[in-house]
């Protein structure tokens, strides 16, 4: 940008006006009466005292900017009226128009016309008009300096992903960072789902049996397999000895009964003559039947 607004400040020291009245530095409390002295906030202070804690540091020496100096302001930063001057040339810019750079350079106006032409952001030469570049978030690379963080092979019109401000090639940043699915070992690139922290695709997590995507269904696991709640029932569940049913223990308060080699709904352990629940209690089996110690007796 060029700029022309720039603050000047003329020497702040001047005589004091009188000479009756004690006029003490702020600070050091030094008597001013006919000396020079300056103030800051509205508060006078000798010119050693100026100097040493409130004068402004030069932008360009780095030095002070003491109170018998001419001092230039432009956006928060100061200058020496000497060491305002370009940054290519050294011509003084004190008067003229001058052009502020983001880098914090200043140009008199010829060179920073010169200087306008964008420079790349991976080998920081200038990008000559005409020339292939890729532009992204503002910034602009040669074509060729716009490379894979990992491969360093040139990116071009190709997609690509980012992590922080690092860019990579799809293939990579699938390699270094993508989860890679639980059941197919692939990279998941969007999507997927979590299942006692593994990652999946979702079009893998599906039911051994039917296929059907389990994804917001309900399903149960056996085995290190999964299947929807009716393939489980028809396929893996248990049936119970009582009512033929499979037990599945999808219904809130489902107790299951084993006894050897077979398996009972809770519900469904029940003396053949008397129907009294034998869950938890002293029972005999006759058959495939069940009875409490008192029906036994009587058959």
């Amino acid at each position: 940008m060029i700029g022309l607004k720039i603050h000047i400040t003329r020497p702040r020291s001047y005589l004091s006006s009188t000479m009756t009245e004690r006029f003490d530095c702020f600070y050091c409390r030094e008597n001013l009466q006919g000396k020079k002295y300056a103030k800051k906030d509205e508060k006078p202070v000798c010119v050693r005292c100026f100097d040493k804690l409130c004068a402004n540091t030069c932008a360009e020496c780095r030095k002070p900017i003491g109170a018998d100096a001419k001092e230039l302001t432009h956006k928060n930063r100061h200058w020496h009226e000497g060491c305002f001057r370009c940054a290519k040339c050294y011509k003084p810019l004190a008067n003229e128009p001058f052009a502020a750079k983001d880098d914090g350079k200043i140009m008199c106006g010829k060179c920073g016309d010169r200087d306008g032409s964008p420079r790349c952001q991976g080998c920081y030469k200038v990008i000559t008009p005409g020339a292939k570049n890729v532009e992204y978030k503002h910034k602009v690379w040669h074509e060729e300096c716009f490379i894979c963080f990992e491969c360093k092979q040139p990116i071009r019109s190709q997609s690509f992903l980012t992590k922080g401000d690092e860019m990579y090639c799809t293939g990579c940043h699938e390699k270094k960072f993508a989860k890679h699915c639980a059941r197919c070992k692939e990279a998941i690139t969007s999507g997927g789902i979590t299942y006692q922290d593994q990652p999946w695709h979702s079009e893998c997590f599906v039911c051994n049996t039917c296929k059907k995507p389990l994804a917001g269904a309900r399903f149960t696991a056996h085995e290190d397999q999964f299947y929807c709640v009716n393939c489980y029932k028809a396929d893996v569940a248990k049936k119970c000895s009582g009512c033929q049913n499979p037990i599945t223990g999808f219904a809130s308060g489902t107790y299951v009964v084993n006894y050897e080699d077979k398996t009972w709904h809770e519900y469904c352990f029940n003396c053949k003559k008397c129907s009294l629940s034998m869950a938890h209690k002293r029972f005999v089996i006759n058959g495939n039947d069940i009875y409490c110690p008192d029906c036994a007796k009587k058959l």
